[in-house]
């Protein structure tokens, strides 16, 4: 009896999931055709939000501290990002701009990231504690919106031969 109940309650909860991921690839769908996060390739108005912030959140101590400093740091950084987002595949580039979408409304900002205040208007502190929160989650989609966000905000920011003394880094080597 109590291995029947079990197994009632695991198809229960597969279909709880199964029904959860449409819903949310139906949502992301319908929200990237109303406010995609990428178009061509690059991000769009929305998309560059949302890694500003990210990078305010994962960069925070990196970035330079001064207002002007920042802003072409910044600058350069999206641009590296749009980059690396247009050497993603097709189908890598069509899910992130869906994740995007949905971070960009106000629903999608607090459900997937937990963050109440809108992406430009966060500070890094709320970001740092949001992008925690995703990463320590116990639902998959939220971790894998973690890793994205942060490995390419990361990985575009330290691309650039001019953070690698951040890092310790001294470049490769010759050979």
């Amino acid at each position: 009896m109590h291995a029947k109940l079990v197994d009632m309650q695991r198809r229960s909860l597969l279909k709880l999931g199964a029904a959860s991921t449409a819903l949310m690839a139906i949502a992301g769908g319908t929200l990237a055709l109303v406010q995609p996060g990428l178009e061509r390739g690059a991000l769009t108005t929305a998309g560059r939000e949302i890694f500003q912030a990210v990078a305010r959140g994962v960069l925070d101590k990196t970035l330079p501290d001064e207002s002007v400093g920042r802003q072409v740091a910044m600058s350069a950084l999206l641009g590296r990002i749009d980059a690396l987002i247009g050497a993603l595949p097709d189908h890598a580039q069509a899910e992130l701009s869906q994740l995007l979408a949905i971070l960009a409304t106000g629903a999608g900002r607090r459900g997937l990231a937990g963050l109440a205040t809108p992406w430009p208007n966060a500070s890094a502190p709320e970001v740092q504690t949001a992008l925690q929160a995703m990463r320590l989650s116990d639902l998959a989609v939220r971790q894998q919106a973690y890793g994205a966000m942060h490995d390419i905000t990361a990985s575009a920011y330290f691309s650039e031969p001019g953070t690698w003394d951040l890092l310790g880094y001294p470049g490769p080597l010759a050979v």
